[in-house]
């Protein structure tokens, strides 16, 4: 098939799938443009700011579109591409969508809190503290396997058989992305400074700065090793994780967003000058066998494409940051359904981007990334662009979509560590000492990112599928936890018993496959403690939370309770 028509087919899907289901669950629900949100009544500068409908929607997109989208249709297209074109368009529009718009309504009208602190008043204090304790046991996953990811992008030596021409794509796009933070804090100073600024003259401001910030990044690249690009990314989501979101965050979302339309923009213009052909098989059967073993349709499919179908990190995304900053409830459908489309039209982006390089009906070889930034590439050489340059751009576009949930991944697990030790108060001169220690913003800051930093060690390949596995896991909840909350305040709560339960069975299969797996190699010989043993760990601590967790949850969902008001 023509890689245009599949494009075509999901836009007019997740066209339809936003216009139509997007606005009955909001319908359904109730949207309330009079109500003060919690952006207004809890502003304080840092976390709460009221922000205007596209800077909140530029971030939420920017903190969810990370290297999700792009790694995982490209991963599963052993499979075929008809069944990922598939979870791409179903998962999104009833699965993923339903759960980030959800997240970010149940946070709006429940003052901002977190998924943790609404499990809490819905469920229990019980199941507000397991729920968090696995949260920041899932943040520690993103953080190792993002940094890792990040850092493989931005090197520039110290790797055998690199080319001249990689060392140098590598280190102008490890430029711009050092020079992104520098002017996303003076851009965050300028719109504070100047107060509410045009949509227009801000738009036209950050894409005059991109470009800026391009082009000094491809004439002054950073060449350096990938274990010192660890190091630098671990500092910066240090910053990140305790400044003030309209300082850094938000400006640097906000100008992130531009480059990431851009580059769907002009990789779909390609497949319009191109219209390649898909040159992977339509399906490849329940089970492949590969390289690393034998793999089977379910649960495989489902737990490597999360980010694009549906994931339990956009949740914290929309609970944790998103519904801080939203500035009117009419905004929220565009913010929480919309961002997941987008993501969504970039995943099927991506299917029909390996599509094009295929060879004899699979994906060609190389890293997600690498074959993506190359069909990309190709397709953008047809509009003239020389070929460095469009490489720098793809190399730059890609490691953003990992940086920019990097960021926000570290942020969240900074207020989840510190939600773990909240009792009824938050002010620190009410809290015993221990207690204020394990409190402070620096001091969660610094224990989060030390036990990312000892996953990390693991690698890239290691914890993606544990972290595949835990994100479902953490959708599954999410979505009982939500149930609950819409059972408990009269609303439609049955649209998501389906994507629960489906997601249950999903995770669960996929989390005791991993177990199996790392037991295994451990009785082989072949384990590590830094590597194995940590996963091993990780892999219990979230099977056995993610059972209490859904049996609380289930029970109250399933339970006669009356009626509480939200």
């Amino acid at each position: 098939m023509n890689g245009l028509v599949i494009i075509l087919i999901g836009i007019v899907a997740l066209g339809a799938g936003y216009l139509f289901y997007g606005r009955w669950l909001a319908k359904k629900w109730g949207i309330d443009p009079d109500a003060k949100t919690p952006a207004y009544t809890h502003e304080d500068g840092e976390d709460y700011v009221p922000s205007s409908r596209f800077t909140v929607f530029s971030h939420q997109f920017s903190s969810i579109a990370g290297a999700g989208p792009v790694t995982g249709p490209i991963l599963a297209s052993v499979f075929g591409w008809v069944p990922v074109l598939l979870w791409l368009i179903i998962g999104g529009l009833f699965f993923g969508a339903v759960q980030d718009f959800g997240a970010l309504y149940a946070s709006v009208k429940n003052e901002g809190k977190s998924m943790g602190m609404i499990i809490e008043k819905y469920i229990g204090k019980t199941g507000r503290k397991l729920f968090m304790l696995f949260c920041w046991l899932f943040t520690l996953l993103v953080i190792a396997a993002f940094t890792d990811m990040v850092a493989g992008t931005f090197v520039g030596k110290g790797v055998d058989g690199m080319t001249a021409e990689t060392s140098y794509a590598n280190s102008a796009a490890a430029s711009i992305s050092m020079l992104f933070i520098v002017v996303a804090v003076v851009f965050g100073l300028i719109q504070k400074h100047v107060g509410k600024m045009n949509e227009v003259v801000k738009a036209v401001v950050a894409i005059a700065l991109l470009v800026a910030m391009f082009a000094v990044g491809m004439a002054l690249p950073i060449c350096t090793t990938k274990s010192a690009w660890i190091y630098i990314i671990m500092a910066y989501l240090f910053l990140a994780s305790v400044m003030p979101m309209w300082l850094l965050m938000q400006p640097r979302d906000y100008m992130t967003t531009f480059m990431l339309l851009g580059m769907i923009v002009g990789a779909v213009a390609g497949v319009i000058v191109a219209h390649p052909a898909m040159k992977l098989n339509a399906f490849n059967g329940f089970s492949i066998t590969g390289a690393t073993g034998t793999s089977t349709l379910f649960p495989t499919l489902f737990v490597t494409i999360a980010c694009g179908a549906v994931s339990g990190f956009h949740s914290l995304v929309s609970s944790g940051t998103s519904s801080k900053t939203v500035s009117n409830e009419k905004d929220m459908p565009m913010i929480g359904y919309g961002a997941m489309v987008v993501e969504s039209l970039l995943g099927i982006v991506a299917l029909v981007v390996v599509g094009a390089v295929a060879v004899n009906g699979s994906a060609p070889e190389g890293t997600p990334f690498a074959i993506f930034s190359t069909g990309v590439a190709g397709f953008l050489e047809k509009f003239g662009v020389p070929v460095h340059v469009a490489t720098v751009f793809m190399t730059m576009c890609v490691s953003a979509l990992a940086l920019t949930s990097l960021d926000s991944v570290a942020r969240i697990g900074r207020m989840s560590f510190q939600e773990l030790f909240y009792l009824d108060t938050t002010d620190p001169s009410e809290m015993k000492p221990w207690r204020r220690l394990l409190t402070n913003k620096y001091f969660a800051t610094v224990i989060t990112l030390f036990f990312g930093y000892l996953l990390t060690l693991g690698g890239y390949n290691n914890v993606w599928p544990l972290f595949g596995s835990a994100n479902q896991l953490l959708a599954a909840l999410v979505l009982i936890a939500l149930a609950v909350f819409l059972k408990t305040t009269g609303r439609t709560g049955w649209t998501l018993y389906a994507p629960m339960f489906i997601m249950l069975a999903v995770t669960f299969t996929a989390l005791v496959q991993k177990t199996i797996a790392l037991v295994q190699n451990t009785l082989a010989g072949n384990a590590t403690f830094l590597v194995d043993g940590l996963q091993f760990i990780v892999a219990i601590l979230l099977m056995v939370l993610g059972v209490l967790v859904a049996f609380s949850c289930l029970k109250k969902l399933f339970g006669r309770e009356k009626k509480a008001e939200a």
